[in-house]
């Protein structure tokens, strides 16, 4: 029996297995990650990209940037109905403390000044700088952006997220001659994209706070 399972899984083409498992796992790992926002899923297209980049089908690349433009759109609108329904509910809801618990107050009031100058367009940014969905995301609910209004600046932010990160996943694995070298390079690339706008934030609060008070000047 083990000689047949054998016999039978050397007969399936790895590429052909790596597609049938790979865009069905991609697509529920960035939606729950847009729903969630825990999982990198900047990661998770990067990685999609570097193995479809050493694949043979011409196709692959598009079809990663499809299913993970697709997924995060899906995970975003989820995401902004169930705000919606917290909002309009006297009690609120968990999915709405969820959002207010990730986005910093200076960063609330940052995307809220920009939601109020560029509206809708401000989605795009909001995509494509790290951790800057949420906070435009609750300064649209708390707006009272109607759903068919975000949706429309929703669309062209997913796809230039698509792109950029499928873009490092490229880079990746142009780069490394083996697919799990460039996976492990797009991985740590991203990561450390991600992790920029927080260790900022500490750097320059931990400056301000160990700068010493300007003593009065003398009369």
């Amino acid at each position: 029996m083990a000689a047949f399972l054998a016999r039978a899984a050397g007969q399936v083409p790895p590429e052909s297995t790596q597609q049938a498992l790979g865009y069905p796992s991609l697509f529920i790992l960035v939606v729950l990650g847009s729903l969630v926002p825990v999982v990198p899923t900047g990661a998770l297209v990067s990685t999609a990209a570097v193995v479809a980049f050493h694949q043979t089908a011409w196709f692959s690349l598009l079809l990663v940037f499809a299913v993970g433009a697709l997924a995060a759109f899906l995970g975003d609108v989820g995401l902004y109905w169930l705000g919606q329904r917290g909002v309009r509910s006297r009690g609120g809801s968990r999915w709405l403390a969820a959002l207010r618990e990730r986005a910093a107050p200076d960063r609330l009031e940052q995307a809220q000044e920009k939601l109020n100058r560029h509206g809708a367009a401000v989605l795009v940014l909001s995509r494509l700088v790290p951790a800057g969905r949420i906070p435009v995301m609750l300064a649209c609910l708390l707006g009272e952006m109607p759903l068919r209004t975000f949706v429309r600046g929703d669309v062209p932010a997913c796809v230039a997220w698509a792109g950029a990160y499928g873009l490092i996943g490229i880079l990746g694995g142009s780069l490394f001659p083996e697919p799990w070298q460039g996976v492990v390079a797009a991985v740590v690339l991203t990561l450390l994209i991600s992790a920029a706008p927080t260790v900022w934030r500490r750097l320059r609060h931990g400056a301000a706070a160990a700068e010493p008070a300007e003593a009065p000047h003398p009369k």
